[in-house]
């Protein structure tokens, strides 16, 4: 257990179920129509340019936001191919087409492409509403504010829409879920539903909190280089995506780090209060398709350490 504890676990909610990712292993849980669970166990690929990477300030959360986005389609697929068939009748599953991208370019690439589209629909969106007020905010700083506000609307708007949907609303608990056990392990406290179920569904690491920094280091960054004209403008929103991005993922670090101290604690809670958005209280049988999760990838930790000790 000792050695458990120092390691940093993440997740990721998906559909009636969570995933969580380990050092060596990723495991999600579903709950399937039957109510029974089902697992997908895969083994997390390290290639040695990207363990290189990752060990870079500010690169290194680029590949892990790119590296999330293909690991996290993966298992987001699993899951809503499977939660609503019975599993009688699995053999259905066979009989599914896969979608003539995602077979030429593979489900990773696809989930890695998914994710920089809406990350430049959400970065160049902003920009032309700010520039279609000009008229009456001319100055560059107030272009690069009214930008970032027109950013925030857009992502609280898109959350707060698509929470009323019953699917994105349970997923949203599973998100819940998922910070309740991650807590619940990081307390030291034995890992069952009541005690789950006692934890804070918020949780400073979360891609939720990533979301709003970017938000919030994006106006530092653009305040540097020019608003005109309009055609820069959008070049250099492209061009530093990857620095907002890696800037972002690194405050992401910060704030966690710092949790544990007083006022500097208080760094992360704009992060803590869009989870409230993004996350909403379990039941306590989704509690416990989170637990099987997270234990049965404790399990194969385990596996994996033992047999690297053997070697």
């Amino acid at each position: 257990m000792s050695e458990n504890k120092k390691s940093v676990y993440g997740g990721q909610a998906v559909v009636e179920g969570v995933m969580f990712g380990g050092k060596y292993n990723y495991v999600t849980a579903i709950r399937r129509k039957d109510q029974t669970i089902e697992y997908l166990r895969l083994k997390r690929e390290s290639k040695p340019i990207l363990q290189k990477l990752k060990k870079i300030p500010f690169l290194r959360g680029i590949v892990a936001i790119l590296e999330a986005s293909a690991n996290g389609t993966k298992h987001l697929n699993f899951s809503t191919e499977r939660y609503d068939v019975d599993p009688a009748e699995d053999y259905k599953l066979a009989e599914k087409k896969e979608s003539k991208l995602t077979l030429i370019l593979g489900v990773a690439a696809v989930g890695i492409i998914s994710f920089l589209f809406g990350k430049f629909v959400f970065t160049l969106v902003p920009v032309f509403l700010a520039a279609a007020l000009e008229f009456m905010f001319p100055t560059k700083t107030e272009q690069v504010l009214l930008e970032g506000f027109f950013k925030l609307l857009l992502l609280l708007g898109y959350i707060y829409v698509i929470s009323f949907t019953p699917i994105i609303k349970r997923v949203f608990q599973y998100h819940g879920a998922e910070h309740k056990v991650i807590n619940c392990f990081e307390s030291g406290k034995e890992i069952t539903v009541r005690n789950v179920q006692e934890q804070s569904r918020l949780h400073y690491r979360c891609g939720s909190s990533f979301m709003l920094f970017t938000v919030i280091v994006g106006v530092f960054v653009y305040m540097l280089v020019p608003t005109e004209p309009l055609w820069y403008r959008l070049v250099n929103r492209i061009a530093l995506l990857p620095v907002v991005l890696g800037i972002s993922f690194e405050v992401l670090q910060l704030t966690n780090r710092l949790r544990d101290i007083p006022v500097l604690r208080y760094l992360g809670y704009p992060g803590l209060w869009l989870q409230l958005l993004t996350t909403k209280e379990p039941k306590d049988d989704q509690v416990e398709v989170a637990i099987a999760s997270f234990k049965e990838l404790l399990k194969l930790e385990e596996e994996e350490e033992g047999s690297a000790k053997i070697v």
